[in-house]
């Protein structure tokens, strides 16, 4: 039944206890479990929770439903036991996001090197769905798995803690600030400061930043950055030059960028230069301040950060700081076999960022220039 002090989702409680009914022979295949109405009645939930329960039991073949007759146990599906093979999942939110595409690749290629198989889940950008991906995966009997979850929530969910208690093998591949969970990434501050130390030594004195969205940690690491750049060459910050996404999540990024690329133009007193969140972010600001005339770098010079294949190709190709997205997915596959195996690993594994010189700062024509 529900307990409503346990943490987990209310409607995936109340799946798990269909499921735990149909496993114990109180439901056979075949036998209807009620109306909607009717489970929200017996187990005391909104019909949006019961919608949400019968929904994904639908959609993993364990209900089926008859318009106008009701919603009844399908027969069992044939289910290959993971167990018995070398398999890793791999819980992704967005299959079209340019960095974690990167850090896939060389999750399946270093998994296929190893003699592991992968198994990929999407989650489509929808966090409750997530829980159930990792749970699926647990039932199947995969090794281990690796999570990119591109969440705003910078600790771990309950079953990824309660895994991590469980010694269960799982590395996480998107920033987490828990000392104890197994991550892989970059070290966002010093990015930070190599773009803006970039910028100034370019000659730039006048250095503003766009950050993430409120709430955005990783945004926040690399700003640590910016100013530890700007106060090691004792250049004074100018709040004004500060500015922040107003859309969560990555979908809206180049979006974002060009909105506040609008609001830079209308600026009669501005930055010169500018370290910028990320490369989708920097790349939707230059497409802004273009298309209303300025020049990049001429009138603005920007630095982005991730190293995104887009940047490559953008009108003023994209100077960045690049994350070792070949090494995390590695290092994340070795690590997570390790764990498998039983042996010791590093928890924190925090990769140094490099600089990628291209046109948008300027530096090749002041490079040019030289004698």
């Amino acid at each position: 039944m529900i307990d409503f002090n346990n943490p987990t989702p209310l409607y995936q409680q109340l799946a798990d206890d269909i499921r735990h009914r149909i496993n114990s022979g109180e439901l056979a295949i075949g036998d209807k479990i009620g109306s909607q109405q009717e489970l929200t009645r017996i187990y005391n939930v909104s019909p949006i929770t019961v919608k949400k329960a019968i929904a994904d039991l639908i959609r993993d073949g364990v209900l089926f439903s008859r318009v106008g007759k009701g919603i009844y146990v399908a027969s069992a599906k044939k289910v290959v036991d993971y167990s018995k093979t070398q398999t890793i999942g791999f819980v992704l939110r967005d299959l079209n996001s340019p960095f974690f595409s990167r850090i896939l690749e060389s999750v399946e290629r270093t998994a296929s090197e190893n003699k592991f198989n992968l198994l990929l889940a999407n989650s489509t950008n929808q966090p409750e769905i997530e829980d159930n991906q990792i749970r699926h995966f647990l039932n199947m009997g995969v090794s281990g798995i690796v999570i990119a979850s591109m969440s705003h929530h910078y600790s771990a969910t309950p079953l990824i803690r309660q895994l991590n208690n469980e010694n269960y093998p799982v590395v996480v591949v998107s920033y987490i600030n828990d000392d104890d969970v197994c991550f892989i990434g970059t070290d966002h501050e010093k990015g930070g400061y190599f773009a803006t130390e970039h910028l100034i030594k370019c000659g730039y004195k006048r250095i503003g930043y766009i950050n993430g969205e409120e709430g955005n940690l990783v945004g926040e690491l690399r700003k640590i950055g910016y100013h530890r750049a700007l106060e090691d060459y004792k250049i004074q910050p100018n709040e004004n030059d500060v500015y922040r996404l107003k859309h969560r999540g990555e979908t809206y990024d180049y979006e974002s960028g060009y909105e506040i690329g609008e609001q830079f133009i209308t600026q009669m007193d501005r930055a010169e230069a500018l370290f910028i969140y990320n490369d989708l972010v920097a790349l939707g600001f230059q497409r802004a301040v273009m298309d209303h005339g300025l020049k990049v770098p001429e009138d603005v010079a920007i630095v982005g950060f991730d190293d995104i294949k887009r940047g490559i190709t953008a009108p003023v190709p994209l100077t960045t700081i690049h994350q070792a997205t070949d090494e995390i997915g590695c290092l994340a596959v070795i690590t997570l076999i390790e764990k498998i195996n039983n042996r010791p690993v590093k928890i924190r594994q925090i990769l140094k960022p490099s600089l990628v010189i291209r046109d948008s700062c300027g530096m090749r024509n002041r490079q040019n220039k030289q004698p």
